[in-house]
Parts: C-alpha cells; sequence; structure tokens
C-alpha cells in the first residue's frame, strides 16, 4: 500500500518540473518533498525522476508509474468526498485562484466570512497572474482539479471549464484634485492628450486606442501618449494615480473601496465619458462538484458587490 502523501509529492513535482515551485505551491519544506519522493522509490524498488537542465523529469518508470498515480489519488480523493456527502458537513481543501483587482477588499473577506461558517474547510487563495486557458498544471497538483475555482476580470480565451459571468465592472477617468488644479481638468476628450497618462498593461483587443462612450456623442479613440506609465497590476496603476503621476482608468467600483480608506484621494474626470465595461468570470470544473465546492460557490454568489452591474449567466 502506498502513502498517500509520497503520491501527492510525486504527482505534484512531475506536474511542475521543480522541486522548490512544488514546495511553494504545497507549502512544504523541499527537504520533505525529497523525503517522500525517496520513500517511494524505495516502496517502489526504483528511481522515478532524473534531474536535466535544472528540472526534473520522470524516467521510463516514472511515466508509467505517473498515470497510476494520478488514478489511485483521484480513487482517494473520491472516496473521501463520497464520505464527506454522507456526513452531511462541508468540510476538506478548496484552491481559489483571483484576478489582484478582486482580491482585496472582496474576496478575502468573502473567504473569511465563509471559514467562519465551514471551520472544518482548508482553502488555498492564489493571485491569478493570466486569464486562464486550461489550468492543465494546477489540476494535477490538486487532486484532479474538481476543487479549483477562478476570479477573472476582463477577456476570457477558450478553457474546458464552466464560465459564468457574475457581472461587469464601469470604468472611468480619474485622477487626484491636486493634479488637476496643478494641470487642469479636462472638459472634452481631445483635453486628455495634454495630461500625462498612467496606463494598464496588456489591453485585450490588442491595440493601443482606449475607447471611451458617451451616451450622446457616440464613441471617442483615444490614443495614450507613448511616453505614458504602464502597470500590470490595477493597485499599482492605482497608487501612481494618487501620487499624482497623472490621469488613468479605472473602475468605479476599485475607487469606491479606495475612497472608503482614503477619502478625497481621486476625482473623476469627464463623468459623461465610460471607458470599456470588465466582465468579471468565475470558472469551475463541470460535472458534480464536491459539496465544499458548491457551498463556496453559492456563497461568492451571494456575496455580490452591489457595485456590479450583475447578470448572471453561464457560457
Amino acid at each position: 500500500m502506498y502513502d498517500l502523501k509520497e503520491l501527492e509529492a510525486f504527482a505534484a513535482v512531475v506536474a511542475s518540473g521543480s522541486l522548490s515551485l512544488t514546495s511553494r505551491e504545497m507549502n512544504l519544506p523541499k527537504s520533505t518533498l525529497s523525503r517522500r519522493i525517496r520513500q517511494l522509490e524505495a516502496s517502489i524498488g526504483q528511481p522515478l525522476l532524473r534531474r536535466e537542465a535544472n528540472q526534473l523529469t520522470p524516467n521510463d518508470a516514472g511515466l508509467i508509474f505517473y498515470k497510476y498515480c494520478v488514478e489511485m489519488l483521484t480513487l482517494a480523493r473520491q472516496s473521501a468526498e463520497a464520505l464527506n456527502e454522507l456526513r452531511r458537513e462541508v468540510t476538506g481543501e478548496l484552491v481559489i485562484r483571483s484576478h489582484e483587482a478582486l482580491m482585496r477588499g472582496w474576496l478575502a473577506q468573502a473567504v473569511e466570512r465563509f471559514m467562519s461558517q465551514h471551520q472544518a474547510v482548508n482553502i488555498r487563495v492564489h493571485t491569478q497572474t493570466s486569464a486562464p486557458s486550461g489550468q492543465a498544471g494546477h489540476k494535477s497538483r490538486d487532486s484532479g482539479g474538481r476543487d479549483n475555482i477562478c476570479l477573472w476580470l476582463g477577456q476570457l480565451g477558450q478553457s474546458p471549464l464552466r464560465q459564468e459571468l457574475l457581472g461587469s465592472l464601469s470604468q472611468g477617468i480619474y485622477a487626484h484634485p491636486d493634479y488637476l488644479d496643478a494641470h487642469g481638468r479636462p472638459e472634452t476628450p481631445n483635453d486628455l492628450h495634454r495630461h500625462h497618462w498612467i496606463n494598464r498593461l496588456g489591453r485585450p483587443d490588442g491595440t493601443k486606442a482606449l475607447a471611451l462612450h458617451h451616451s450622446v456623442h457616440g464613441a471617442f479613440a483615444m490614443q495614450p501618449p507613448a511616453t505614458c506609465i504602464q502597470f500590470d497590476q490595477y493597485c499599482l496603476q492605482g497608487d501612481a494615480i494618487v501620487r499624482k503621476q497623472g490621469l488613468g482608468l479605472l473602475p468605479h467600483w476599485m475607487v469606491e473601496q479606495r475612497l472608503r480608506a482614503h477619502p478625497g484621494t481621486l476625482e473623476l474626470c469627464l463623468p459623461e465619458w465610460q471607458g470599456p465595461a470588465l466582465p468579471v468570470w468565475l470558472l469551475y470544473p463541470h460535472g458534480t462538484l464536491p459539496r465544499r465546492t458548491r457551498a463556496f460557490l453559492t456563497h461568492l454568489r451571494e456575496a455580490l458587490p452591489a457595485g456590479w452591474n450583475s447578470q448572471q449567466h453561464a457560457a
């Protein structure tokens, strides 16, 4: 009989190819992972991994055993879930991945409230740095991926996960009042080119132009200056705007969260002109989900902020 912890360590290292990365993912010392893999190899009677260019890769025996290892872990997880269903308790581990903009001020509090109601659940929360596509690597590391939940802000590509639209965040142009006092307040979109611009990296449509929309005047394509500052996180972009470095497009909901803690630090410019709305997505596996996953999804839907234009449907 194999030790499940040894199987989990082996499967995670094969999935990541790195002992250091697996150590961070599983929150275990590298020495513990190495010991578990050595013990597994000793019980099997032959090595399973080899080191190539600072990466751990399975040898022929490792490739064969990995397939059965995943099956054994899946059966162990399914049997535990079946027993948990009989107990009618919410237990086990959830893995939550979220866009950085949703992490602070909402998701963290939602997770804490869920934990206060279900104290037998362990939750691991990771920041999702790129749009989820297949999550293939995460599936192997997290016992089949049945407890993988992802929240994303912005456009999505193809994904085998179920995609549920939770709502959308409208956007506007903001600046620090002191910056506007010093440089003037724009009266029309044409005035924006005279200001410093704080941009977000990686526009989803692949263009540099920023589309603004007015309910009467229609669309306006703003071209940010070539010397604008660009950040890959909304919190860093907002910090730069608050430090009076220029104007930038921010979701109204995020600005409201910041102004609660730091009133008077942001002022809306051209209030009748709106930027493109950002969809908020909830992604999770198809099929029958464990009780803890279903409970957490229900909890998230009930905890949606009032500032989101909620329009739930599944894609």
